[in-house]
């Protein structure tokens, strides 16, 4: 969560070993080369992209311009994009996205051959002041980070700018929450040598530029500024007295080494030649560490948040979750005895071990989470069009303790799996979208039963606002989209949703019964399905149906109801009932 970044971009962009290595590259050149550097990243491949662009206070950014290679999108009303076929490296990968009223953001990483699934948070473009040129001039925040300019500048074609200058100025801190998400690509550079460098970071500045005509500027080729910029206080202890200061690179999309800073008193002090993102970073021994997170019945838990406290200093690594296997791999300081703490979604310690030192790259044990210490859930479900085929390129987005998570659709297809709080309610909204047609299911409320909470199939059709939906073994699924009531049941007690297909004179209506309308957990003993196509006697005997009601809302609002499990049809011409499967929705307007 905070201070020093031991799971050097690995954790939290998703980097092995073999990407960017300290004893990877082309060494003793003594000078930086491109095209031999970006040689170690690999070939050109093809690769599959979803991600999310969210402003400082976490909220989607829409039509912000995403680019990875030749492909370029913008971002739809939830701040999300999807890019196929992306031409990039094997081990690299850059991701931009820029709004007007925004600084750059960006992302690097290794990709994967799966869905690799981006967030970056975008810094609001803010002046902190405006200087004249032709004059020294000092730009200074709360913190002490400041910039002295002597006053010369360009524009971008370089040619002499003179008049007034707006500075926006960022100080990103190591301790910041979300600084894996504000930084631009990944902690990964290019040292003075060309050798790949994986890189612990004591701090990063942005510096922006404009005219009076909102063109950028930067410094005057041949002139400098003097950089000064705040040492953390967990940090200032261990600080060196020189460190490296490191360029992001823009269009190449990875750090270069370039300068070095002096300690003084608890500042930083450099000097550099231009303006984008500045770094002040070190780089050390290190070796490969995976972790992988298991429930007792062995199965992975994705979604659940890692993390390192490195003993000897205290500094604690950027919580970052599991992939869909239950793992996350990375770069840590060798040598050191380290705290690894495993968390639920919503921060909570569930876990704690004692881990190193290491000497060589380690796979440690499997992190075994049992029930005793939080739920685990696998969430799943399918997306369809409005003429109920499969969406093809899509996504659902989960909302839950205040947070989101993003999941791609394959062939309408989609899951999560995530650690439910402690002492949290359980119930979480899920929003489908089809990303081509730009059509939507709107928010619909679930609540979570483990170790499985089957949802059915969602429709993305926003002409659509009330539906009930079920599937019976692998039949088609049945949808009923007009003529939906739902609310209180008779003598205005229990619940009673009801769904009729006037068009559809071969599909009777469906109805569904409860003794109650307080959301919980229920088995057919209080809810019961009569009707449609489903036929299944009245006792409860061989009738595993269980009901989750997650909202009754006041007139106006929506009924959300899930149901899944088995049922008994009884045979008229045997005495032997067949057992079906079934998994419905019901997101219905309560009428009354």
């Amino acid at each position: 969560m905070k201070k020093i970044v031991l799971f050097v971009t690995a954790l939290f962009l998703v980097l092995t070993f073999s990407g960017c290595n300290p004893n990877d590259g082309t060494s003793g050149l003594g000078n930086t080369n491109d095209d031999i550097f970006v040689q170690g990243f690999g070939g050109k491949v093809d690769r599959d992209f979803i991600g999310q662009v969210v402003d400082t206070n976490n909220q989607p950014i829409q039509n912000a311009d995403i680019t990875i290679g030749d492909a370029t999108v913008q971002t739809d009303v939830n701040g999300v994009f999807i890019i196929k076929n992306a031409e990039v490296r094997e081990r690299f990968a850059y991701i931009t996205a820029k709004k007007t009223g925004y600084i750059d953001g960006s992302r690097s990483l290794v990709p994967t051959t799966g869905k690799n699934n981006v967030k970056i948070m975008l810094l609001p473009n803010t002046p902190v002041q405006t200087i004249p040129s032709d004059t020294a001039s000092e730009v200074a925040l709360p913190n002490g980070t400041k910039v002295a300019f002597d006053g010369a500048f360009q524009d971008e074609t370089g040619n002499a700018y003179t008049g007034d200058v707006t500075v926006a100025m960022f100080h990103l801190t190591p301790s910041n929450a979300n600084i894996s998400q504000l930084m631009p690509g990944m902690l990964c550079g290019q040292t003075l040598e060309n050798k790949q460098a994986v890189m612990q970071t004591f701090g990063m500045l942005n510096v922006e530029l404009r005219g009076t005509s909102g063109q950028k500027l930067n410094l005057a080729e041949g002139h400098t500024a003097e950089i000064t910029m705040d040492i953390d206080a967990s940090q200032l202890a261990t600080a060196p007295t020189t460190i490296p200061l490191w360029h992001f690179d823009e269009t190449l999309g990875y750090w270069k080494e370039d300068g070095e800073a002096t300690k003084v008193g608890n500042k930083y002090v450099g000097t550099v030649s231009h303006f984008s993102w500045w770094n002040c970073d070190t780089f050390s021994s290190t070796v490969t560490l995976t972790v992988t997170v298991v429930d007792a019945a062995g199965q992975p838990i994705a979604n659940a948040g890692v993390g390192l406290v490195v003993n000897a200093t205290n500094f604690t690594s950027y919580v970052q979750p599991t992939s869909t296997n239950g793992q996350v791999a990375g770069l840590v300081p060798a040598n050191q005895t380290m705290t690894l703490n495993i968390y639920d979604i919503c921060g909570n310690v569930i876990s704690t071990t004692s881990i190193g030192p290491f000497v060589a790259n380690t796979i440690l044990p499997n992190v075994v989470i049992t029930n005793a210490m939080a739920q685990d859930t696998l969430v799943q479900g399918n997306l369809v069009k409005c003429d109920n085929t499969n969406v093809t390129t899509g996504y659902v987005m989960m909302y839950y303790a205040n947070k989101s998570m993003l999941a791609a659709v394959t062939n309408g297809t989609f899951s999560f799996s995530t650690l439910v709080c402690a002492n949290n309610n359980n119930t979480f909204t899920l929003q489908g979208f089809d990303y081509e047609n730009t059509q939507t299911t709107g928010d619909i409320n679930y609540t979570f039963t483990s170790p499985v909470t089957n949802i059915g199939n969602l429709t993305a059709c926003s002409a659509v606002t009330e539906f009930i939906s079920y599937q019976i073994d692998n039949e088609p699924t049945v949808y009923y989209y007009s003529s939906n009531t739902g609310g209180l049941g008779p003598n205005n007690t229990g619940l009673l949703i009801m769904g009729s297909l006037a068009s559809n004179t071969t599909t009777p209506p469906i109805y569904i019964s409860g003794n109650t309308n307080i959301p919980g957990v229920y088995t057919t003993n209080d809810f019961f399905i009569e009707g449609g196509n489903i036929s299944y006697s009245s006792s409860p005997t061989g009738n595993t149906i269980v009901f989750t009601l997650s909202q009754f809302g006041a007139v106006g609002d929506y009924i959300d109801l899930t149901f899944s499990g088995t049922f008994s049809e009884q045979i008229a011409t045997g005495p032997t009932p067949i057992t079906h499967t079934i998994t419905g929705v019901a997101h219905v307007i309560r009428n009354n």
